[in-house]
Formats: C-alpha cells, sequence, structure tokens
C-alpha cells in the first residue's frame, strides 16, 4: 500500500477509532500501520527523554558565547524567559497535532491529514525538511560534544586545540559511540532516558552550589546579575539582544522529536502530546537554576569571548571555580549530559527516519523501513542517521 492511500485510509479508521473504541495496541494499524515496535516507554521516560534531548547545561552551555556576545546577562536571563514563552506555544501546538494523529510520521503524516490541498506533495516536502533538521540537530549534538571536549582539554593545557581532522575523528568516535548503545541496548533505553533526568538533576544543583560558594572572580549585584547588557562586543547595537537568544533557542529546539517515539509507547494520543507539552516548563525551571548561578559569577565578557575553542562554559567554569581541577569536575558532569543527549536524539532521529522510509519517501526505503526483529530496532535507518553525520 501507498504513502497517499496508507494515509486516506486513516483518515476514516482514526475517526472511527475517535468516535467509538479500539483495543490498546490497535492503533497503528487504524492509522495504517502494522505495529513493530516495542512498546516499552511511558509518560515519564518519554518526559524525560524529551529533556534529555533538551539537555539544558549542554544545550545552553555549548553556544554560550552567543549570548555572551549578544550582549551578556541580561540576554542569558530575559533570552531564557522569551524562548520558554515562545517555545511552550510551538509545543502546545506540536501537542494537539500529535495527540490527535499519534503516529511516528510526525510533521509530514499530520501535514497530509490537515492540508486541504496537494497533501501528498505538502506531506512529503514536510517529511523530507522535517528529515533533514533531524539528521542535522543530531549532527549538532555530536559535533557540539566533540567541540566541548575540545575546550574542556584546553583547561589543563590553554595553548592546546584540536586540529580539524582530529575535532572530526572525536566526533566519529562520538557517532559510533552511540550507534553502539541505539543500536544494541534498545531495551535498557527508557532507563538510560530516566538516569539522565536524575544526573542533570543532581548535576544543575551540584553546579548551583559549587560555582556559588566558590565565586572565584567575585559575585555581582541582583541588578547586574540579572540586568547587565553590553552591546560593545558583537557591533550590532541593541539588535545584539537577539543573537543572545540563540543558547534558549537551540536548547529546545529539538521539543518536537519525541513525536517519532509514539509506537513505542501505549496510549500515545495521550502520552506523547503531554511529554512534548511538560518539556518547556518543567526544563525551563531547571534551568533558571542553572543559569542564574553563571549570571552571578561571569568574569569579565571580554575575557570570556576569548575562550579556547570557542566554548565559554569550561572557560568560566575553570575561572569561577579558581582551579582546572574544579573546573573539569563540573564539566564531566556536563559531558555525561552531553552523550545521554546524543544517545536520546539519535534513537528519536532513527525513528524520523524509519516512519519516513516507512512511507516509500526516501531512496531505499524498503531497506531503512526494515525492523530488526532481533534487536527490536530500525537498524538500517540508525545506519543511516550515522552515515549521514
Amino acid at each position: 500500500m501507498g504513502a497517499d492511500e496508507k494515509q486516506e485510509k486513516s483518515a476514516n479508521g482514526l475517526e472511527s477509532q475517535r468516535k467509538g473504541s479500539a483495543i490498546e495496541g490497535e492503533l497503528e494499524t487504524i492509522l495504517g500501520y502494522k505495529p513493530e515496535l516495542q512498546r516499552n516507554r511511558s509518560l515519564f521516560t518519554l518526559l524525560f527523554q524529551s529533556l534529555a534531548i533538551a539537555a539544558i547545561p549542554y544545550g545552553e552551555g555549548t553556544p554560550l558565547i552567543s549570548a555572551i556576545y549578544g550582549g551578556g546577562q541580561l540576554s542569558i536571563f530575559l533570552g531564557w524567559i522569551v524562548i520558554l514563552i515562545l517555545d511552550e506555544c510551538v509545543a502546545l501546538s506540536l501537542g494537539e497535532l500529535a495527540s490527535r494523529y499519534p503516529t511516528s510520521g510526525g510533521p509530514s503524516y499530520w501535514s497530509f491529514q490537515v492540508a486541504p490541498r496537494y497533501k501528498t506533495v505538502l506531506a512529503y516536502v514536510t517529511g523530507w525538511i522535517w528529515l533533514i533538521g533531524n539528521w542535522t540537530i543530531t549532527l549538532s549534538v555530536n559535533f557540539g560534544f566533540a567541540s566541548l571536549l575540545s575546550g574542556t582539554i584546553a583547561m589543563y593545557h590553554p595553548d592546546f586545540a584540536l586540529n580539524d581532522w582530529q575535532l572530526l575523528l572525536v566526533f566519529y568516535a562520538i557517532c559510533l559511540l552511540t550507534f553502539v548503545i541505539c543500536a544494541f541496548f534498545n531495551r535498557w533505553l527508557p532507563i538510560v532516558d530516566t538516569i539522565c533526568a536524575a544526573w542533570t538533576g543532581l548535576s544543575i544543583l551540584i553546579i548551583l552550589i559549587a560555582i556559588s560558594v566558590k565565586a572565584a572572580v567575585g559575585r555581582h549585584s541582583a541588578s547586574y546579575t540579572l540586568g547587565h547588557y553590553d552591546t560593545s562586543l558583537a557591533g550590532w547595537g541593541g539588535f545584539t539582544f537577539f543573537i543572545g537568544l540563540l543558547p534558549a533557542a537551540y536548547t529546545f529546539s529539538a521539543i518536537g522529536m519525541i513525536s517519532s517515539m509514539a509506537e513505542e509507547c501505549a496510549d500515545p494520543a495521550i502520552k506523547v502530546p503531554n511529554a512534548i507539552s511538560l518539556c518547556v516548563p518543567v526544563g525551563g525551571i531547571a534551568g533558571f537554576f542553572f543559569i542564574i548561578p553563571i549570571c552571578a559569577t561571569l568574569p569579565p565578557l571580554a575575557d570570556v569571548i576569548g575562550a579556547p575553542a570557542g566554548q565559554a562554559l569550561p572557560y568560566i567554569f575553570n575561572v569561577v571555580m579558581g582551579t582546572p581541577g574544579g573546573g573539569l569536575g563540573l564539566m564531566f558532569l556536563v559531558l555525561v549530559i552531553t552523550l545521554f543527549c546524543s544517545i536520546s536524539i539519535t534513537v528519536a532521529a532513527s525513528r524520523c527516519t524509519w516512519a519516513f522510509a516507512r512511507d516509500d519517501a526516501i531512496p531505499g526505503a524498503k531497506m531503512f523501513a526494515k525492523v530488526d526483529s532481533r534487536l527490536g530496532v530500525p537498524l538500517w535507518s540508525l545506519v543511516l542517521v550515522t552515515v549521514v553525520q
């Protein structure tokens, strides 16, 4: 059955299910698909996976130098609030669609169902945009991981910088490690996401206490902590505030990716939209406990923009803690969070790839739509995500 035929069938089938009832496990069949993946996800593990993808300390910390150029404390603090409000609006909209059409196809399938005309073309275009977005955001996390490692090494060796080919090899190693974990340890991934949530919460608390107590370069006043704004660093005047929105925007840029996990949980019409809509407020509140201590102890902005490897966070931790050892201890917490993020986002990207291939929308669709019967994962889709990176 072709993609358009499957999706046409689902329009009537899903409406019947809404009006009547269906036993658990038949929803994908009603939507036009055969259930193939293990249902080993709950609401909490879906929420934890979405928070692992957001990875607050990594998502805010890796591009933090953009917020430094963007004005400093005001851009970091107020920018976080602005992005939370905007992204929660997006999350609620995505959650509504995920509730109405709970399938791993996500935006591609949604476009087909809600578009009044040219729905096949629009679904195809939307699907490719969504797929490429999944691939590139996964790539950015893994490459950001490599860059963060380089910045961490520079705490002990300030004059050392990884060459381009060395950084690329580190990136390849991260991609390979993530592939192995996602392919061969699928049954344990919900536990991994749960551990990630606990690790992230504990790490934020440790970072808050450590840099607030140590504060080797001093502590700023409350007004300076939340309102200092320096427009001289980027050369764009007041527009620099919008440059400073990048870290917060990057943190929550992938909130919709959890929709690709819809076929791995029971009652996805309820659990997936709840996970999407809860990610922003839960992650946002946790984020305040991470960014405010940084704003309160931030070294001079002109010094931060010269951080090795362009990574502000390792430099800030190093200077604020007063010793490379103290900075390394905090960076270790962040690097583990980044590994969790790489795993969770790769899983979601592979499910997106598999779902799009299932609709015969990419070359080699038959191979990429196959679920490995032994591992219980779309292995070739996972291979494709890794190779594309």
